[in-house]
């Protein structure tokens, strides 16, 4: 039988047979650009449920050019369509392009449906390249326009807003709500840089620790808005400020973090804030960090924090790679360890789809 093509085998994504189903999973994963390119027309072209599928597909591939096709799924006619792109882009929100975020914003103006406009804006708040669009946005010659910008902005609180918000003050329309945003981020800048200098200015190891962990407490409720902040204070000279925003950027969950926190388990020179820093990885649950994860593991004060966090990998499909590196883990005199390394195993089995049977198998050979 001929080799088929990525064309004729995505379709079969929501074929009623599992093995077909199969063959076109591992087709898709393994097919690189041409693969984002099929899925992007099954987007485009398929029924309900094939683009449902391809958007899921999209999403495990993580290839940022899924971005913006993704966004147009936002429109369907279709609630679960709609559903599905919007928690494919929430699953990649951490590596999307700038081009989605614009698509995004444009969206934002032009949609009149209100479950849309919530959805859209969800997803303004957790992707990183957000905020320039929505900067663009406060020049935008509609009034409405500019005013839910800088509404969404205020909302965000995010110190790259900043300058952006200074430059609105002679629009009557966005006035109001500049100094109000300025306000809350001048506020938020202060409360965190108080409670670092305080964590700074006392020395005795078990105080420190106490007060690290109060910090973490107090500051915790600011959320999102404090990420870009504490992002910069993971460079801090202080090793006990780099625990506590590490601990605090795991606690919030903001995929902007990622990176930086990889970062400090690649460079610090610190162990805890390594450990921190891989405890908060796990928390956030992106598949980016898995191969640094696997990579460390060796470290011994690390070992049982990366498998923890290993195992709080959102897509388990990104750990099937790694099947082997588990199973020999699974046996581990260390309960933790080999824990969740037979929990990993678990959720890889419960995931892979069944094997084609004996008769299946003669049907694709006759095909």
């Amino acid at each position: 039988m001929p080799k088929e093509s990525l064309e004729t085998l995505i379709p079969e994504l929501v074929h009623e047979e599992d093995w077909r189903r199969m063959r076109a999973t591992s087709a898709c994963l393994a097919g690189g650009p041409k693969a984002v390119d099929g899925l992007i027309h099954a987007l485009e072209t398929g029924s309900d449920a094939l683009k449902i599928e391809s958007a899921g597909m999209l999403a495990r591939i993580k290839d940022p050019h899924g971005g913006v096709p993704l966004v147009r799924l936002l429109r369907d006619p279709d609630q679960s369509v709609r559903f599905a792109g919007k928690v494919s882009l929430e699953q990649m929100a951490g590596i999307l392009l700038a081009d989605t975020a614009a698509a995004l914003v444009e969206d934002l103006h032009e949609l009149k449906d209100e479950e849309q406009q919530r959805m859209v804006t969800s997803l303004l708040a957790v992707i990183p390249n957000a905020i320039e669009p929505l900067i663009g946005m406060l020049k935008h010659a509609d009034q409405e326009a500019r005013v839910l910008a800088a509404t969404i902005l205020e909302h965000l609180l995010d110190p790259r807003s900043a300058d952006a918000m200074v430059d609105t003050m002679g629009d009557p329309a966005l006035q109001e709500i500049a100094v109000r945003t300025l306000k809350k981020l001048g506020a938020t800048r202060n409360r965190i840089d108080n409670a670092f200098n305080a964590l700074r200015s006392v020395e005795e190891p078990v105080e420190r620790e106490e007060l690290r962990m109060e910090v973490v407490t107090e500051l915790l409720g600011i959320g999102r808005p404090s990420v870009e902040l504490l992002i910069e204070y993971l460079r801090d000279d202080d090793w006990v400020v780099r625990e506590a925003a590490a601990d605090l950027l795991g606690k919030i969950a903001d995929v902007r973090s990622v990176e930086p926190l990889m970062e400090r388990v690649r460079e610090d020179k610190d162990t805890g804030v390594k450990e921190l820093a891989v405890k908060a990885l796990g928390l956030i649950g992106d598949s980016r960090p898995v191969g640094l994860l696997v990579e460390v593991f060796p470290i011994r004060p690390l070992r049982v924090y990366a498998i923890e966090a290993l195992a709080g990998v959102k897509d388990v499909e990104v750990l099937r790679p790694y099947e082997d590196f588990f199973k020999e883990h699974q046996t581990s005199r260390d309960g933790l360890i080999s824990y969740h390394s037979g929990g990993i195993l678990s959720k890889l089995a419960a995931a892979a789809p069944e094997a084609p049977s004996a008769e299946e198998g003669g049907q694709a050979e006759d095909e």
